[in-house]
C-alpha cells in the first residue's frame, strides 16, 4: 500500500494528513463497520425519541389533571430530564471509552438504554401510584439520558477511525442520519398502532408497545455489534503507549482541549442542536398542541418530511468532504435564524386558517386580580391546587393558541373580548364567548392544505441537515486520538443535552406566559445565531486529519491553510 503523508509544524503542533488507497477489503470492512454502528444507534434514538414522539398524550398518563398546559409542560419537561445526565454520561462513558476502548463501552451505552426503555413500558400511571409514577419515570429518562450520552460519541468515533479520511464526512453522515430514522421509526411504530386499534386502547395498553417493542431490536443490535472488532486507530495507540491514563482530566484540566470543548459547543453544537430539535420535535407540538391537528395527520405530515429531507445528512456530509465543514454548519445556522419564524407562520396559516384568521381579529385583555402580582408564573403551572385564577387565565388562552394582553390594575380579575366583559375566570364562560367569535376547537381537515405544512416541515428538517451532517466529521477531528472519545461526547452532549434538549420546553414556556405562539422561536433564533457568530471566528476545519495525531489548539492559521492546501 502506498501512503502520501504531507506534514506541517507550528509551534509544538503537528499535523499529518494521510491518504491511503481504498481496497475492496477496506470498503467492505467499512461499510460492515458503518452499518453496526449505525443500527445500535438508531435503536438508542428510537428508544430515546418514542417518549419525545408521545410527550403531549403522556401529560394526562403521568401528571395530575388539572391544568392543561401544565400537563403538556410537565411531560415536556420530563423529555428534557432525558438530557441532564447526557453531559455526565459522556463524561463517564467517554472516560471508558478511552481507556478500555470504543466497542465495549457503547455496547455498555446500548444495554443501559434498551433496558430503561422497556422498563417505561411496564410502569404504571399516576391513577394507580399517584406521584411514584412520574418520580419512576423522571428516573428511566435520566438513566436513558446517561446512556445516550456515552453512546453517539463512541459510535461516531469508531466510524471515524476506521474511514479513509477524505470520505470522512460522507461516512460518519450515514451516522448523522440515526437520530431522524430513530424518530422515523417512533413515528411509524406510533402510527401503526394508533390507527390500528381504538383510542381509548391506545390510552389503555397501546401506548405501552412501542417501548416494549426494544427488547427484541435491543437483542438484534448487541448480537451485531458484538462481531465488530475494535478501533485499529485505539488498538495502535495502546500499543504504543500512548493513551491518557485520565482522559477527564487531560479534556478538562487541559487549558487548550477545554477550549476547544467550549469553542465546539457555542461555535457548532449550541446551534446544531436548537436547530434539530425544534425542527423534529417542536413543530410537532406546535401542529397538536397549538394549531389543534389531529395527532395521526401532524404524525404522517412530519413523517413525509423526514423521508423526504433525510438524504440530505449524506449529500452534506459528502460536500463537506469537498469543500469543508464550517461554512456549511454556520449557513445552515444563519439560513435557520431567518426562516424559522416565517416557516412556523407558515404552518400556523396552512395548518389552521381559521386559527390564524380568528387571531388576527381577536386580541383578549386581562385585568385587575392577582396578574400584576403573578411573579412565579411558570412555578405554579406545576401545582395546578394552588395556581392563581390570572395563571390560570393565561395557561389556558396559550393552550388555545388566543394572544392576550396583560393589565396590571387595581379591581377583580376581568377578561375583556371585543365588546364582552367578563368577571372572573369561568373556563366555560370564556371559551363560549371566543367560540362564538370564531375561536377553532379543532383545525377543520377541509381547509388544512397539506402539501403546504409538509413543505414547511421539509425545509425545516433540510436545515437541520445542513448543521447535523457534517457534524460528526468535524467532531472527530477537533480532538486527539488520547481524549477523542471523551472530547466529542462532552461538547456533543452539552450542546445537545442542555442546549438543544430543552429547546422544546423552554419554547412552550416562553408561548404560555407570552401569549404570543410564535414566541417560543426566538430561543432558536438566538442560540442560532450565538453558533454562527462564535463558529465564524473561533472554529478551525480540519478536513482530513488523520486520525493517529494530535490536535493542537495553538494551531495558527497559515498551518491550517497548508492542511487545506494538501488535500486538493
Amino acid at each position: 500500500m502506498t501512503r502520501a503523508r504531507h506534514t506541517s509544524r507550528s509551534m509544538d503542533m503537528t499535523t499529518t494528513v494521510e491518504t491511503s488507497p481504498a481496497t475492496p477489503e477496506r470498503s467492505r470492512e467499512t461499510r460492515r463497520v458503518v452499518f453496526a454502528a449505525a443500527l445500535g444507534t438508531v435503536l438508542e434514538w428510537y428508544d430515546f425519541f418514542i417518549y419525545g414522539s408521545l410527550a403531549v398524550f403522556f401529560g394526562g398518563l403521568f401528571f395530575p389533571k388539572g391544568n392543561e398546559s401544565a400537563a403538556i409542560l410537565a411531560s415536556l419537561a420530563t423529555f428534557g430530564a432525558g438530557f441532564v445526565l447526557r453531559p455526565f454520561g459522556a463524561i463517564v462513558f467517554g472516560r471508558l471509552g478511552d481507556l478500555v476502548g470504543r466497542k465495549k463501552t457503547f455496547l455498555v451505552t446500548m444495554m443501559i438504554m434498551g433496558t430503561a426503555t422497556a422498563a417505561i413500558g411496564f410502569l404504571p400511571t399516576f391513577e394507580t401510584i399517584g406521584w411514584a409514577a412520574p418520580a419512576l419515570l423522571v428516573l428511566l429518562r435520566l438513566l436513558q439520558g446517561l446512556a445516550i450520552g456515552g453512546e453517539f460519541g463512541g459510535a461516531v468515533t469508531y466510524i471515524a477511525e476506521h474511514s479513509d479520511p477524505r470520505r470522512r464526512g460522507f461516512m460518519t453522515s450515514w451516522l448523522q442520519i440515526t437520530g431522524t430514522i430513530g424518530l422515523l421509526v417512533s413515528l411509524g411504530v406510533i402510527m401503526v398502532l394508533r390507527s390500528s386499534m381504538s383510542a381509548e386502547s391506545f390510552a389503555l395498553w397501546g401506548w405501552r408497545v412501542p417501548f416494549m417493542l426494544s427488547i427484541g431490536l435491543l437483542a438484534y443490535s448487541l448480537y451485531v455489534r458484538m462481531r465488530l472488532e475494535e478501533s485499529p486507530v485505539f488498538l495502535e495507540m495502546k500499543a504504543h503507549g500512548k493513551g491518557s491514563r485520565n482522559p477527564v482530566k487531560d479534556t478538562f484540566g487541559d487549558p487548550r482541549t477545554l477550549r476547544i470543548v467550549l469553542v465546539t459547543i457555542f461555535g457548532a453544537v449550541a446551534g446544531q442542536a436548537v436547530i434539530w430539535y425544534t425542527a423534529h420535535f417542536y413543530s410537532l407540538q406546535f401542529l397538536t398542541a397549538t394549531l389543534k391537528l389531529p395527532p395521526q395527520s401532524a404524525y404522517a405530515y412530519l413523517t413525509i418530511a423526514l423521508v423526504l429531507a433525510t438524504p440530505f445528512f449524506v449529500l452534506f456530509g459528502w460536500l463537506s468532504d469537498l469543500i469543508g465543514r464550517k461554512w456549511i454548519m454556520l449557513t445552515g445556522c444563519l439560513l435557520s435564524a431567518i426562516l424559522f419564524m416565517p416557516l412556523f407562520q407558515g404552518m400556523a396559516k396552512y395548518g389552521n386558517p381559521a386559527l390564524e384568521e380568528f387571531r388576527a381579529g381577536t386580541q383578549v385583555v386581562i385585568q385587575g386580580g392577582d396578574c400584576s402580582e403573578d411573579q412565579s408564573f411558570i412555578g405554579q403551572l406545576f401545582q395546578p391546587k394552588a395556581t392563581k385564577p390570572c395563571t390560570r387565565a393565561r395557561s389556558f388562552l396559550a393552550a388555545q393558541g388566543v394572544p392576550y394582553t396583560l393589565r396590571p390594575q387595581a379591581g377583580e380579575l376581568q377578561f375583556v373580548v371585543a365588546e364582552t366583559t367578563l368577571a372572573g375566570f369561568d373556563e366555560a364562560a370564556l371559551r363560549r364567548v371566543l367560540v362564538e367569535r370564531g375561536m377553532p376547537l379543532t383545525a377543520d381537515p377541509a381547509r388544512v392544505n397539506a402539501p403546504m405544512v409538509v413543505l414547511m416541515l421539509f425545509v425545516l428538517v433540510l436545515l437541520a441537515t445542513m448543521v447535523y451532517g457534517p457534524m460528526g466529521a468535524f467532531l472527530v477531528e477537533q480532538f486527539p486520538t488520547q481524549v477523542r472519545y471523551s472530547g466529542v461526547s462532552v461538547a456533543l452532549q452539552f450542546g445537545n443535552g442542555w442546549i438543544g434538549g430543552f429547546a422544546p420546553f423552554i419554547a412552550t414556556a416562553m408561548v404560555v406566559s407570552s401569549g404570543d405562539i410564535f414566541r417560543g422561536l426566538v430561543y432558536t433564533i438566538a442560540v442560532a445565531l450565538l453558533t454562527l457568530v462564535v463558529g465564524a471566528f473561533c472554529i478551525r476545519d480540519r478536513r482530513g486529519l488523520d486520525m493517529r495525531e494530535p490536535v493542537a489548539a495553538t494551531e495558527t492559521p497559515h498551518a491550517a491553510s497548508k492542511l487545506a492546501a494538501s488535500q486538493q
